[in-house]
């Protein structure tokens, strides 16, 4: 508008301020907030209860790994995911690493008998569990049924991602003797091929299934 011959703006009205907070008390509050989050979360950090062995690291510290059936003591940062300790440690080279952010499963092992990514699991966490890789199930080098049944449908290809399909694949027949082809696919959801093998690796599972049963 003009005022006295001279062109002046009017400023555009807070919006905020219209429900009774400006912008500036807004964006005041909020940091206040947030640092008061802040605050908080170190507090719940402070008081959160220390494991038995205290805080560790960020240095390496010593402890053990028991991989298919044997002790392994281990001098690792806690950083070190487990399958860094695996194949950079301990020269057990079964899960590959492929995505490294735990979406493949190509890196899969069991913990205690179910299945995990080792490429989003750290190698100290892992203490304490009884850790099976694709060597673990067959130890003498013998093809277990599901290695066999993977071979004779064709079901791996380049290599990478079968590894963590037959520990899938194994876990799934140990909790489901006779799945059905719904629980098959579920079972091996959680890893990709990128060879596009899915049909093979079905047909793998079922007939090992029946092979386990015989």
């Amino acid at each position: 508008m003009k005022k006295n011959g001279t062109d002046t703006v009017k400023s555009k009205p807070d919006i905020t301020a219209e429900h009774g907070v400006s912008r500036r008390d807004f964006l005041r509050g909020a940091g206040v907030a947030v640092s008061g989050s802040l605050i908080a979360g170190e507090g719940l950090l402070q008081a959160a209860p220390e494991s038995e062995a205290g805080v560790v690291g960020p240095g390496a510290v010593s402890f053990t790994l028991r991989i298919n059936g044997k002790a392994h003591p281990v001098t690792l940062e806690p950083r070190v995911t487990l399958l860094d300790a695996l194949r950079n440690h301990l020269d057990v080279t079964g899960a590959k690493r492929v995505c490294d952010r735990g979406t493949c499963g190509a890196c899969t092992v069991m913990m205690d008998g179910k299945t995990i990514y080792s490429c989003s699991t750290l190698a100290i966490e892992a203490q304490g569990h009884e850790i099976t890789t694709i060597e673990g199930l067959a130890p003498e080098g013998k093809l277990t049924p599901v290695m066999q049944a993977f071979v004779d449908n064709d079901a791996q290809q380049c290599g990478f991602c079968t590894p963590g399909f037959v520990m899938a694949a194994t876990a799934l027949l140990r909790q489901h003797p006779n799945p059905s082809p719904m629980e098959v696919e579920r079972g091996l959801s959680g890893n990709l091929c990128r060879c596009g093998t899915y049909v093979g690796q079905k047909g793998a599972v079922m007939q090992a299934a029946k092979a386990m049963k015989a």
